[in-house]
C-alpha cells in the first residue's frame, strides 16, 4: 500500500538534537512535525492538538515512555505511538509494545528507518479508516454483476467493462488463477442487451477435446459410442447469450480451428451431423496464460489468436491493489456472517493489517475461501489472527524475532528456529504460487517451476497442500 499523505507527528524526547533531526528527516515528507521535550508536555499537547502519531524516547525524567504510551492508548487510541530506545534497552521497548506501542527504533537511527517505520505507521492508520468506513456499512454490491473495489487497476477494468458491454465485440481477458476472471465475464454480460438471456461458463481446462466439441458444440444419436440420443451443444442452447470460455489457452488447435470457423460465421455443425446450424451467441475468453508466447512456441493457433484479439482486458493480481483489499474482505465477511448466521462485524487490527500485508498468491478466490474459514472458526463478533491461521504463520515469525534470546545457546536455537520457519513459508508460498498460476494442475505447475512431478507432490504433501 503505497501511501504519499501528510500527517501530523509529535516527538517526545528530551535531547532536543534527536528531536530537531526527526523534524528535519520527517518535514521533508511533508509531514507537520512538532516536538516537546518530555511525556507530561506531550499529553498536555495533545489536549490542545490531534496527533496521527506520537514518536517518544523510553527513558525520559518526566513521566516515561511507557507511562506516555498508557496514557495515549487510554485517552487517545486513535493515535500510534513509536518508541525511541538505545540498544541497551531493546527488551523493555519489546515490553512497550505489549501494552500498545506500534513499533520500536532503536537509536542511534538513520534518517531511512525512522521513515520507513513512519510509513508503516501511515499505513496502519489508512487501514484503520478504512476499517471503520466499511464496519457496519451496507453493501449494495452484487458480486455476480459488479466488481469491489476503488483502486485504479479495477477502475480502469470497469471503465473498460462500462465501453465494451454494450458492443457484440470478441473479449479476451487475461489474469492469473483466483483474480475473477468469470466475474468481469458476468458484468459485461450484465451490462450489456443480453443480459436478460442466459450466461454459460465453460472451463476448458477440465474437458478433453472429444468432451469439449460434445458440450460446445452439440452431437447427434449414434456419433460416437455411448451417444444414444441428440444432445444440444451449449452454442445451441445459449442463442441470444453470452458463452465464457475460461482457460482458452488449453484448447488442442483442433478446437480453436473449429473456434475460428464459428466466430467468423457463428455458424457451426453437432458432432456426427452433416446440417449447420446458426445462432446469435456473444463469445468471451479468458486465460492465464501468455497467449503471444504460445503463438511463438506453436502451441496456440495465431489466426485465432488475432481473431479473439480484439478487445483484452487486463485484470491485477489482488497484491497490486492492496486497497481494495479489505473491501472485498468486508464483503465476503458480511455475505459468509449471513449464511452461516453469525453476527462477525469486523477483523480486528492486526487481522485486517494481515489481509493487506500479504501477498495472496491464490488471489480473491483465497481471500474468500481464508474470509470464509475465518467465519467458520469464529467465536464471537470479531475474527482475529487466531481464525487466519494460514496468514498467522508470519505472525508467530514476528513474534519468535522480538523475543531476546538470554545466551548464545539459545541465540543458536532461535536463529535456527527463525530460519527454518521462514524457509517453510516461503517453500509453502512457492507452491501455492505455482500451482494458482497454473490452474492447479500439478503437471504444468512443477513444469513451470523446473521441478520433477514427484518432488513437487512430496513439498504439496509435506505443507499439507491439497486442490480447492
Amino acid at each position: 500500500m503505497n501511501i504519499d499523505k501528510t500527517v501530523s507527528i509529535l516527538v517526545v524526547d528530551d535531547e532536543i538534537e534527536i528531536c530537531r533531526n526527526c523534524i528535519k528527516i520527517l518535514t521533508r515528507q511533508n509531514h507537520e512535525v512538532e516536538f516537546v521535550l518530555n511525556g507530561l508536555d506531550a499529553l498536555e499537547m495533545m489536549e490542545l492538538k490531534e496527533f496521527d502519531i506520537v514518536i517518544t524516547d523510553l527513558n525520559m525524567e518526566r513521566l516515561g515512555g511507557m507511562e506516555v504510551v498508557v496514557r495515549i492508548n487510554e485517552f487517545f487510541p486513535k493515535t500510534i505511538v513509536i518508541v525511541m530506545t538505545g540498544y541497551a534497552s531493546v527488551s523493555s521497548a519489546v515490553e512497550v509494545m505489549k501494552i500498545g506501542a506500534f513499533d520500536y527504533l532503536p537509536k542511534p537511527f538513520t534518517p531511512y528507518e525512522l521513515r520507513a517505520v513512519v510509513q508503516q505507521a501511515v499505513e496502519r492508520m489508512e487501514i484503520r479508516k478504512q476499517q471503520e468506513k466499511l464496519i457496519g456499512s451496507e453493501s449494495k454490491i452484487k458480486i455476480s454483476h459488479q466488481l469491489i473495489g476503488e483502486s485504479p487497476g479495477i477502475k480502469k477494468v470497469i471503465k473498460m467493462v462500462q465501453k465494451v458491454a454494450a458492443t457484440d465485440s470478441n473479449v479476451l481477458i487475461y489474469g492469473e488463477s483466483g483474480t475473477g476472471k468469470e466475474l468481469v465475464a458476468r458484468a459485461v454480460h450484465a451490462n450489456s442487451k443480453r443480459k436478460d438471456n442466459v450466461f454459460f461458463a465453460v472451463d476448458c481446462g477440465t474437458l478433453t477435446e472429444e468432451l469439449l466439441s460434445s458440450e460446445l458444440f452439440g452431437h447427434v444419436k449414434g456419433a460416437f459410442t455411448g451417444a444414444d440420443r441428440d444432445k444440444p451443444g451449449i452454442f445451441n442452447l445459449a442463442h441470444t447469450g453470452t458463452v465464457f470460455l475460461d482457460e482458452i489457452s488449453n484448447t488442442s488447435r483442433e478446437i480453436q480451428s473449429r473456434l475460428l470457423r464459428f466466430l467468423e460465421t457463428r455458424e457451426f455443425m453437432p458432432v456426427g451431423s452433416g446440417k449447420m446450424i446458426k445462432v446469435d451467441v456473444r463469445l468471451i475468453f479468458a486465460t492465464n496464460q501468455r497467449l503471444e508466447k504460445m503463438v511463438e512456441q506453436g502451441l496456440f493457433r495465431e489466426d485465432f489468436y488475432y481473431r479473439i484479439f480484439v478487445y483484452p482486458i487486463a485484470i491485477p493480481a489482488l497484491n497490486e491493489r492492496k486497497s481494495d483489499i479489505l473491501p472485498i474482505a468486508y464483503f465476503f465477511l458480511k455475505q459468509f456472517s449471513e449464511k452461516m448466521g453469525k453476527n462477525i462485524i469486523e477483523f480486528d487490527e492486526k487481522a485486517a493489517s494481515r489481509l493487506v500485508e500479504y501477498h495472496w498468491p491464490g488471489n480473491v478466490r483465497q481471500l474468500k475461501n481464508v474470509v470464509e474459514r475465518g467465519v467458520i472458526l469464529c467465536e464471537n463478533n470479531r475474527i482475529s489472527l487466531k481464525e487466519l491461521p494460514m496468514l498467522g504463520e508470519i505472525s508467530e515469525i514476528d513474534e519468535m524475532i522480538e523475543s531476546i534470546p538470554k545466551t548464545n545457546e539459545e541465540l543458536k536455537l532461535l536463529k535456527k528456529q527463525i530460519r527454518q520457519k521462514a524457509i517453510n513459508k516461503i517453500e509453502r508460498n512457492f507452491i501455492l504460487n505455482a500451482l494458482a498460476g497454473n490452474g492447479w494442475n500439478v503437471t504444468r505447475a512443477s513444469f513451470a517451476t523446473g521441478l520433477q512431478r514427484t518432488n513437487f507432490q512430496a513439498l504439496m504433501k509435506r505443507y499439507k497442500i491439497s486442490k480447492p
